[in-house]
């Protein structure tokens, strides 16, 4: 069998320019970071993690040994890293708060939840996009 490399690199593309088109569709539903200047983890966004993920991502058996309730916590992330300083859109705990991933089992908080802890807002999710994207300090 003789395989057409041209046909491969055409196949490749298409591939990944689908891909593209995904990720801008998806990052075109985010809410917008906010505009506010100078967010820290300890004045803005922990109050946002102490009420929507602390109950469930702390103490000695976090979920998903995640723990949300310090800076370092949230920074050393899990099995993979949930913040990426500077680039929100591609942060995974920035898909999972605005719950824009296909697979609901990854959305936080979740819909049913025992604490009945409600979806953060857009605000909210545009406050922790403008840490990640400040840098996450």
């Amino acid at each position: 069998m003789i395989i057409n490399p041209t046909k491969i690199t055409l196949a490749a593309l298409a591939m990944a320019f689908s891909f593209a088109v995904a990720a801008t569709a998806e990052n075109a539903k985010l809410p917008p970071a906010s505009d506010k200047k100078g967010v820290t983890y300890a004045t803005d966004i922990k109050p946002i993690f102490d009420a929507s993920c602390v109950k469930c991502h702390s103490g000695e058996k976090p979920k998903a040994r995640l723990h949300m309730d310090t800076l370092e916590g949230v920074l050393k992330g899990t099995k993979q890293k949930i913040v990426t300083p500077g680039d929100s859109a591609n942060s995974f705990i920035i898909k999972a708060v605005a719950h824009l991933d296909a697979d609901q089992d990854t959305w936080m908080p979740p819909l049913k939840n025992k604490a009945g802890i409600k979806p953060l807002t857009p605000e909210e999710i545009g406050l922790i996009r403008a840490w990640i994207d400040q840098g996450a300090k």
